[in-house]
């Protein structure tokens, strides 16, 4: 998730970063279904997650969330643990969720950002992108875990994609966010700057991985969503929030008329247009 739930800092942060509402029309999209189907996918797995033993639940994590050592080929799981190919756990990992906050803080994100980045590419190449975020996180977070044998789990490195994406198309988009008590629209650039810096300042302090927050899943995916946008959005589709084609605007050009070859005009009416 953007911002874990794992010790009173770190609570108060997650709440003075809570997006809740943007003011950022879609432009080409009527309903953002992937994104829904996204969201939706998280609760019915998480769902899944819960509705079994405590066993139940800590098989699953480990037998889809992405464990380093796991996929490094260091370790193996007990026989008789359902799981997925330990490659596969850079996809399936994105799913699960430790807890209802932790699933409630990403979704309200990915659902406050990502209809406007879907917007912007289409849904085939939004869900390519947003795995695809989502696997570099976990890469990242491969790269620099201080505990090989700790699963990630959480949709936070793929939406930490659709956050650097929006960021680059949308900045000065106004998002609601409750500052103290009382919520404010902010500029986008505001808020996403920030998020990205507090990143940043708790990777930076929480070397040995003590916070249970996957924070350079969130620095590796946020990079990935801004150099993944070139390739995967609309070529009609400005950057840094430059003007938007007009919503529902279709050009249709007249078809050209056949000419009479006996007087060269065209046929019917002569005028220019037919």
């Amino acid at each position: 998730m953007p911002l874990a739930a794992a010790g009173g800092r770190t609570h108060i942060c997650w709440a003075m970063l809570l997006p809740l509402h943007d003011t950022n029309e879609r432009t080409f999209l009527r309903y953002p279904w992937v994104n829904w189907g996204l969201i939706a996918a998280c609760f019915v797995v998480f769902l899944y997650q819960i509705g079994g033993s405590e066993q139940h639940y800590v098989q699953t994590i480990y037998g889809f969330g992405m464990v380093p050592a796991l996929l490094s080929g260091d370790a193996q799981l007990p026989a008789g643990v359902l799981h997925a190919p330990a490659w596969l756990t850079l996809v399936t990992a994105q799913f699960l969720h430790g807890g209802w906050m932790h699933l409630l803080g990403n979704m309200l994100f990915l659902f406050v950002f990502g209809d406007n980045v879907e917007d912007s590419m289409g849904h085939r190449n939004y869900l390519a992108f947003y795995l695809t975020c989502g696997v570099a996180a976990g890469l990242s977070q491969y790269a620099t875990s201080p505990d090989p044998g700790t699963p990630m789990i959480g949709a936070s490195g793929a939406i930490s994609g659709v956050l650097g994406a929006y960021l680059l198309l949308s900045p000065k988009a106004k998002v609601l966010v409750p500052i103290g008590f009382i919520p404010l629209y902010i500029p986008a650039w505001l808020l996403l700057i920030f998020w990205f810096a507090l990143q940043l300042f708790s990777a930076a302090g929480d070397t040995a991985g003590q916070a249970g927050v996957a924070w350079w899943a969130h620095i590796g995916g946020f990079l990935a969503g801004m150099v993944l946008l070139l390739p995967f959005k609309r070529r009609a589709v400005p950057l840094f929030g430059g003007e938007k084609p007009p919503r529902g605007l279709r050009v249709v050009l007249p078809k050209r008329r056949r000419e009479r070859p006996e007087t060269g005009s065209p046929r019917g009416r002569s005028g220019p247009w037919g």
